[in-house]
């Protein structure tokens, strides 16, 4: 009889700390899809890869100052401009394409936490809630990796409407200067300025595990156009909409920096990159916080080629 205790209490440890076999890391996707280029890539690349579990993909604003002061940002007309509805209908593109619009597709915020001169009121919208919600879910040892391609305010406003799933989250991010020689940090980037209040407010929760890419990190992976449009050259429908998304945002680009994949790549292949623990900027929260420093650009490169070849052969 104290056999079989033992070996259903082993049985009960297992499931509850979230290791039974087969189970997949959870992944949120945050995105500011309307932005440019790179992040329907970034997420046909998560949607695609059997070694995750994509729970959900949520759309973020990408507003900047630009918008007020020029007539189009990148193919848009910024007059009325609803950035986030762009992102959110990009979203909503790409997963009816691939036949999953079964995945939670929240939009996000329209604005910036706080105000402009700074803040941390929250901003809340469906994306933050279902954050949230994709946390309570879980069991009690697991955790939602959150990747977070633009600005941080629908993971802020998660975090500060409901402190508690903190413990149970950990954030890659793109965004940032980082010079490593140096050890000194530069806010001055596009995603960090289109919500600053909300990295400041994410570096100054301790109990929140950031992962940081900076685009320092990221610049080198770089493609060719024509050679992206010859591994696209398909009946493939989705594999057709990345060319598109290209002549539509940057037809005059002949080389481009893929940063959001950047980070997805360097995600779900930890052994190309290298991380290191740094201190957080000195006006925030003392503490450490990751960063990755470097990665093997030609592994890097070369998985991205293969995932498009996989979904090439599978349709």
């Amino acid at each position: 009889m104290r056999k079989v205790i033992i070996f259903l209490s082993l049985i009960c440890l297992i499931i509850n700390s979230g290791i039974a076999y087969g189970q997949k890391q959870k992944v949120w996707l945050d995105a500011d899809t309307g932005n440019e280029t790179d992040d329907v890539y970034a997420i046909v690349r998560l949607l695609n890869d059997t070694s995750i579990n994509l729970v959900g993909l949520s759309s973020a604003h990408f507003n900047n100052a630009d918008l007020v002061a020029f007539d189009k940002w990148n193919q848009y007309p910024t007059k009325n401009i609803n950035t986030v509805k762009i992102s959110q209908q990009l979203n909503e593109e790409i997963l009816a394409l691939s036949d999953k619009l079964n995945i939670t597709h929240p939009i996000g915020a329209d604005r910036q936490i706080g105000r402009a001169w700074g803040g941390t009121n929250y901003r809340s919208s469906d994306a933050a809630k279902q954050i949230i919600s994709a946390v309570k879910s879980l069991s009690p040892n697991e955790k939602l990796h959150i990747i977070s391609l633009g600005a941080l305010t629908n993971i802020a406003s998660a975090v500060a409407m409901d402190s508690s799933i903190t413990k149970h989250i950990e954030c890659y991010l793109l965004g940032a200067r980082y010079d490593a020689k140096n050890k000194y940090w530069d806010k001055n980037e596009f995603n960090i300025r289109n919500d600053l209040n909300a990295f400041d407010y994410l570096l100054n929760q301790k109990s929140i595990q950031l992962i940081v890419m900076p685009i320092t990190t990221a610049e080198p992976f770089k493609f060719e156009r024509d050679s992206l449009y010859a591994v696209f050259d398909s009946d493939n429908p989705v594999l057709k909409y990345l060319k598109q998304r290209w002549l539509d945002t940057n037809p005059d680009d002949k080389v481009r920096t893929l940063w959001d994949v950047a980070l997805v790549e360097a995600y779900l292949n930890p052994s190309f990159a290298t991380i290191k623990k740094v201190k957080t900027p000195l006006e925030n929260t003392p503490r450490s916080i990751s960063v990755y420093t470097k990665f093997d650009n030609r592994k890097m490169k070369e998985s991205y080629y293969q995932s498009i070849q996989k979904l090439k052969e599978s349709k």
